[in-house]
């Protein structure tokens, strides 16, 4: 039972794409075998992303496989589902996201210890190429400055 709440689905290229403002902590509304997928560990949120309709936030493209044993109560992989936040912070993002051009992205999905599962989203503006250069140097640079601390008599 221990091991339920470990489930960790990072999306790795938030980081690298965009240049994070905020983060938000947020519930999903899930469908019957949603859950045990998200519990087994198969599903993504490499592509996805949040917008805001009628006042109501909802991440697209979000991929959470069919569960093996679902049968015919299986679910839509690829559905919209509603993300839950109050209604202070939606207001927030809605006015960020029309004024300045910011998106709305998921940065990871987690099983809390009560059992929900729990999105981490973020305010975010995209990067341009050579910002993206630019994060990869400081990479290396820092990579390399670990090798020579380690290399060191």
């Amino acid at each position: 039972m221990a091991n339920k709440n470990n489930i960790q689905i990072k999306n790795k290229k938030a980081y690298f794409e965009y240049s994070i403002m905020e983060k938000y902590t947020a519930g999903i509304v899930l469908q019957g075998t949603e859950i045990k997928s998200i519990r087994s560990g198969k599903a993504s949120i490499a592509e996805a992303y949040c917008l805001i309709i009628e006042n109501e936030v909802f991440i697209r493209n979000m991929n959470i496989a069919e569960y093996s044993y679902g049968t015919y109560n299986n679910h839509d992989p690829k559905r919209d589902r509603k993300l839950l936040l109050n209604r202070k912070e939606i207001k927030k993002l809605n006015n960020k996201v029309r004024e300045t051009g910011l998106t709305i992205i998921p940065l990871l999905l987690y099983i809390s210890p009560e059992g929900y599962a729990k999105i981490e989203i973020a305010l975010a503006k995209g990067k341009k190429m050579y910002d993206k250069r630019e994060t990869l140097k400081e990479k290396d640079n820092r990579r390399e400055m670990e090798r020579k601390d380690t290399y060191r008599y």
